[in-house]
């Protein structure tokens, strides 16, 4: 599937669950003036290609959804997320990447001929370098309001992978369960769904 494709794709789902005030213009951006669905998900490893981005932001997506369905999570957990706060959770939670990848090579020895050879990749070169998750709400928040639990799960996404004080991280996984979901949902894409292709790197 094309990344014009998996545009075509996030862009329905957004405007199908994403009602809010200032929506439409966040979707300008992201369509019109940045390279959103064009960036790669990462430098060289998951989804490391044109529309990568958008492609991962579809899958934590998918994988939100389906972990929320969950009867566990809803009766036990007691976790019940609207469409539209799924949908701008996990489409929008690394919206922090747009206008950081910059194409470029580097060298790679060939494995079964043992010679190297030039390979595309992209360099990461953050203009804006306020952050992983922090950055994802500054940018949306420029554009429609977050409420807390929306901006919390997406500021702390990244989980204890991230360099966080783990204590804040633990504190926001008890205090918005959402936060948890979307971390998990991130992992779930990102290693189980995304990264076997690039497993050889």
């Amino acid at each position: 599937m094309s990344y014009e494709d998996k545009k075509r794709e996030f862009i329905e789902i957004y405007n199908k669950n994403i009602k809010r005030e200032g929506a439409d213009k966040l979707l300008d951006y992201l369509e019109n003036r940045s390279d959103f669905f064009t960036a790669p998900a990462s430098s060289q490893y998951h989804l490391s290609r044109e529309g990568g981005l958008c492609e991962h932001s579809i899958n934590v997506y998918n994988c939100l959804c389906d972990y929320l369905s969950r009867p566990r999570v809803k009766e036990l957990y007691g976790l019940n997320v609207s469409d539209e706060t799924a949908a701008i959770a996990a489409l929008l939670h690394d919206v922090c990447k747009t206008d950081c990848y910059i194409p470029s090579f580097r060298n790679k020895k060939d494995k079964a001929t043992g010679k190297w050879m030039e390979v595309p990749y992209y360099e990461y070169k953050d203009k804006m370098p306020y952050g992983h998750g922090e950055k994802s709400v500054y940018i949306i928040s420029g554009f429609m309001r977050l409420s807390r639990e929306e901006a919390f799960a997406i500021r702390y996404h990244m989980g204890y992978s991230n360099t966080d004080d783990t204590r804040n991280v633990s504190a926001a996984f008890e205090m918005y369960p959402l936060a948890f979901a979307l971390s998990t949902a991130d992992m779930e894409a990102t290693y189980y769904i995304e990264n076997k292709e690039n497993a050889d790197i």
